[in-house]
């Protein structure tokens, strides 16, 4: 008996050696980021009858579509097959469709990005300047709809906005694991540039765009 308790202790003694040098031998350094098709849209409390009132509040303008569209969508967009709703109704939106034909520059945020929260007026300030003949869209990267609908509320920033908690968009263009990030989009879908840092106002957007629009 003595013998059989002699052999389980050095037995679970070796457990716990291994189990600690494994520990030791594993990476250090922040979590690896979720793949973008791991994440949600939203979370399960975004119901619609939950948005309703967040989206009265922000009174966003309505999103563009393909039926809004001033030309025919590339087959070669990166965007292409990439589907998101829209902020405003929680209509679906299929991106490379809805922003063919004219230059676009998407702005990609979170509710809880602080360079975000100070761009996004800038943003809305830039699309009132340089017309229609640009669309501006904003891109809402976190699952929260109602707290991104809260901000946009707040900010009194009525930009059309898709909602891509899972990031679809930011991973169909290659965009880096930043925020804020603009991108800029030619009018038969291409890239332009893509721009991972703030802006502090309108007059700083559109010397960053510039003749790429």
């Amino acid at each position: 008996m003595r013998w059989t308790v002699a052999v389980l202790a050095v037995v679970a003694a070796l457990i716990v050696a291994l189990a600690l040098e494994l520990r030791d031998d594993a990476p250090v350094g922040p979590p690896r980021p979720a793949t973008p098709g791991a994440a949600r849209d939203h979370r399960d409390a975004d119901t619609p009858a939950a948005l309703a009132e967040p989206r009265r509040r922000a009174d966003l303008a309505p999103c563009p579509s393909a039926a809004s569209a001033p030309g025919p969508a590339s087959a070669d967009s990166a965007l292409h097959g990439v589907v998101v709703e829209c902020a405003a109704d929680g209509r679906p939106v299929a991106v490379a469709e809805a922003l063919a034909g004219r230059p676009a520059v998407l702005n990609l945020w979170a509710y809880w990005c602080g360079p975000c929260r100070a761009e996004l007026p800038a943003m809305a300030e830039y699309q009132r300047r340089v017309g229609p003949g640009v669309q501006v869209v904003t891109v809402h990267q976190d699952e929260n709809e109602t707290a991104g609908l809260r901000q946009l509320a707040e900010l009194g920033v009525q930009l059309p906005t898709l909602q891509d908690g899972a990031r679809r968009i930011a991973a169909a263009l290659q965009v880096p694991n930043v925020m804020p990030a603009t991108v800029v989009m030619t009018a038969d879908g291409s890239v332009a540039q893509i721009l991972p840092r703030p802006f502090a106002s309108a007059e700083e957007i559109a010397a960053a765009v510039g003749e790429l629009v």
